[in-house]
């Protein structure tokens, strides 16, 4: 099987990126979309060239749906990924997985019982500075990584807030910054460190009075491995500033990326607005590497658009995998991690205390 029939859910702003991937692909034959708007989906279709639906299981069913993007409002992911599933679709969700624990045991159990894949975009583990720290660590280049940072410090303004009628809202977005800017480093940071054993956090609005949710949050960690970490996000810095993830390890050495210059990216509304580099590392020998990656890493950054790029590229694992029948880059349970994440972090406030994982729904 050279190419699979594919379909998307969700006709909105990170919709247009998968639906370019998905026509443009050579291994996707891109049939149909499926929105609740008809109007959207329709409309939206025929820009694409393909057939609207307002029905995800009918969708599948009457296009033979193979693989299905599921691009919807974060605390819609679930049902759509569930339908799609039980359907007998792969199912690759935008991350978060979902909004809640309960929500992603569902969508994994689903998948499960159907016996198709399912994978979670987090298209910031292919950045060339981010693989360049993981093969670091993967090769004991700093050893035991005994303490990894998060910090990142975005803005996002009220006309923001207010270009979605669900943003900002617990009952539309289910969350935050935790929920929608942070999940790329919160991913990282554990695909850096490993298992966490333990969070203690806070979280508040501290200066977006028109919004329900959080806008900025901090966090203290403990990981299985005996190391530490914390978690430093905000929506609040303006001008925006940058993302970050450092990683040290047990004989000293240091490596981080950039994942973010200014404000983190608005899908399909802003640019990115610098490359993500190499901005930390002194690995022994290695010191002098990093003004070469950086140069590197800023020339990548000019080849193509890296919004759609990198989502291109994990989408494409994505229908290799399902051909391949392999596992996805990122999968539903690597997924959830970050779900747990942040879960804990409002848990803690909530409780007054450390949250220990594994984290009961």
């Amino acid at each position: 099987m050279d190419q699979i029939t594919t379909a998307l859910v969700g006709c909105g702003k990170a919709g247009e990126i998968h639906a370019s991937a998905l026509r443009d692909l050579p291994t996707s034959r891109f049939r149909a979309v499926c929105d609740r708007d008809k109007d959207s989906a329709e409309a939206f279709a025929e820009r694409f060239g393909v057939r609207a639906y307002g029905d995800v299981a009918e969708m599948v069913s009457e296009e033979q749906v193979q693989a299905v993007c599921v691009a919807t409002p974060h605390r819609a992911h679930a049902a759509p990924a569930i339908s799609a599933a039980t359907a007998g679709a792969h199912v690759l969700v935008e991350k978060p997985l979902a909004v809640t624990l309960a929500d992603c045991d569902e969508v994994i159990a689903s998948a499960r019982a159907a016996d198709v894949k399912l994978g979670v975009i987090s298209q910031r583990r292919l950045y060339e500075p981010v693989q360049r720290v993981k093969r670091a660590i993967d090769e004991g280049k700093i050893g035991r990584p005994v303490l990894g940072t998060v910090v990142m410090l975005g803005w996002r303004d009220d006309e923001y807030f207010a270009s979605d009628p669900w943003r900002g809202t617990w009952r539309g977005e289910g969350g935050g910054v935790l929920v929608n800017q942070a999940p790329h480093q919160l991913d990282l940071l554990q695909w850096f460190m490993g298992p966490i054993d333990e969070v203690y956090g806070y979280w508040g609005n501290l200066n977006h009075p028109r919004v329900e949710v959080e806008d900025t949050a901090v966090a203290v960690l403990r990981f299985r491995n005996g190391g530490m970490g914390s978690v430093v996000v905000s929506n609040s810095q303006k001008p925006g500033l940058y993302g970050k993830v450092h990683v040290h390890g047990e004989n000293g050495a240091s490596v981080g990326v950039q994942t973010d210059g200014g404000a983190m990216f608005i899908a399909g509304v802003t640019e990115i607005l610098g490359p993500p580099i190499t901005d930390l590392w002194t690995v022994p020998g290695e010191e002098d590497q990093l003004e070469h990656w950086q140069a590197e890493d800023r020339q990548d950054f000019m080849k193509a658009d890296p919004i759609k790029h990198y989502h291109r590229i994990q989408i494409q694992d994505f229908l290799s995998a399902v051909i391949e029948d392999r596992e996805p880059l990122v999968t539903g349970l690597e997924g959830r991690k970050t779900v747990e994440l942040f879960t804990a972090i409002y848990r803690s406030q909530e409780i007054r205390g450390p949250v220990a994982f594994p984290v009961m729904q």
